[in-house]
């Protein structure tokens, strides 16, 4: 479980009702059946028309990974290319073959498996890249989804805005039907700003940030694994994997 995902959406809320308390208002103020069946309507309608069908069903399937975070332990699998590259001087590669199945991370067994049948390192290195190119821009296209998601709802709020003034002004001589009118106006901008600037733009951030380490993991697993095939010496190769988690923990400052 992320609690920093859980954290953050608990204060949001809390904050954004906490406010509208402090400053004398109350929970069914800003409860609008209305304005939120045409910011959430509209915003939903909009992206779908905006993107593939299989694109935003794997969007709505990566919400899981927001609070579910998945272990990336760099250290780990630093350690356990260290003990294959030993096995490998000692008994060659062939010695690998049954380390495999114990091998629990798809993508380490599968560009082991690789090395060990014997691929050519530039064909294998080849091959690895377009796979990984290929799944990170799946990943940023759902991220996208939710990128886009974020710019759409501000703007359907302000039409929901527009919308409970024209009720307004049709409604000018009927002094009881003006409070819901702008009701609707102003709760449809608080809805689509506030859906885009505390959900929306915010998961399609932490779902490129979490790919941007998935995506260092697999070049550093890929590189050790190439280091492995041509023989390089373990200590070498421990000191060229740790550069790429000293560079991770750079960019991520």
């Amino acid at each position: 479980m992320d609690r920093t995902s859980l954290t953050g959406i608990f204060l949001s809320i809390v904050a954004v009702i906490g406010g509208n308390y402090l400053e004398g208002g109350k929970i069914s103020s800003i409860l609008q059946p209305t304005a939120a069946l045409i910011v959430f309507g509209g915003t939903l309608g909009a992206t779908l028309l905006s993107s593939s069908t299989r694109d935003v069903i794997h969007a709505v399937m990566s919400i899981r990974d927001i609070f579910f975070e998945k272990k990336l332990d760099s250290e780990k699998f630093i350690a356990d290319i260290m003990r294959f590259a030993d096995l490998a001087r000692k008994n060659g590669l062939i010695a690998l073959e049954r380390e495999i199945p114990r091998i629990e991370d798809p993508f380490f067994k599968k560009v082991m498996m690789l090395a060990v049948d014997r691929m050519a390192a530039k064909t294998l290195k080849e091959t690895v890249d377009q796979e990984n190119a290929t799944y990170e821009d799946e990943k940023r296209r759902v991220a996208k989804i939710f990128d886009t998601a974020g710019g759409i709802a501000p703007t359907i709020g302000i039409l929901g805005a527009v919308l409970g003034l024209i009720q307004v002004m049709e409604n000018l001589s009927e002094p009881s039907r003006l409070g819901s009118g702008i009701a609707v106006a102003f709760v449809a901008t608080v809805y689509g700003v506030g859906t885009a600037n505390l959900l929306l733009i915010p998961i399609s951030k932490k779902l490129l940030h979490r790919l941007n380490d998935e995506m260092a993991l697999r070049e550093m697993i890929l590189e050790g694994v190439v280091g492995i095939q041509a023989g390089m010496n373990p200590h070498y190769l421990r000191e060229r994997l740790r550069g790429f988690i000293e560079e991770q923990n750079r960019q991520g400052r």
